[in-house]
């Protein structure tokens, strides 16, 4: 369990502390420490950068990119933050009407033909996210 805990980026103190006493961001470590202790080959993760502050959740998301890289984890990620998005995916769905629109790389359901992913990927917020990641080298 100490493994799983230093693994997910916590200090080893944090196991011998009530969850109210943690920071929202070593409440999403916990959480992650929790699920790696089973030793997964497919990690699901449900807005895991969900209430965390932009450089909490760019932490995360780098936590998440290194697991992934050094345990060989896959991740199914349900997300709605674009930094998420050009940070930690390999591919994306995008589920809107009931269905999947499209499930590709990033860069090509970015450029497919529908109004409602053009504006997700290509507003205002998108562009700043595509840019940013951009920058960093990851997109």
């Amino acid at each position: 369990a100490r493994v799983k805990i230093a693994l997910a980026g916590l200090p080893q103190d944090a196991a011998d502390k009530y969850p109210s006493s943690l920071s929202g961001g070593m409440v999403k470590r916990a959480a992650l420490a929790r699920a790696l202790a089973l030793d997964p080959d497919i990690l699901f993760l449900d807005e895991p950068t969900a209430g965390l502050d932009p450089i909490g959740a760019a932490a995360f998301d780098q936590l998440i990119r290194t697991l992934c890289d050094s345990l060989g984890l896959s991740v199914f990620l349900v997300t709605h933050d674009l930094d998420t998005l050009y940070s930690i995916c390999d591919r994306v769905a995008v589920l809107a009407q009931k269905k999947v629109l499209v499930a590709d790389r990033l860069e090509v359901v970015a450029a497919t033909d529908d109004a409602w992913i053009q504006q997700y990927f290509h507003g205002p917020r998108g562009r700043a996210a595509a840019q940013a990641a951009t920058a960093a080298g990851s997109g």
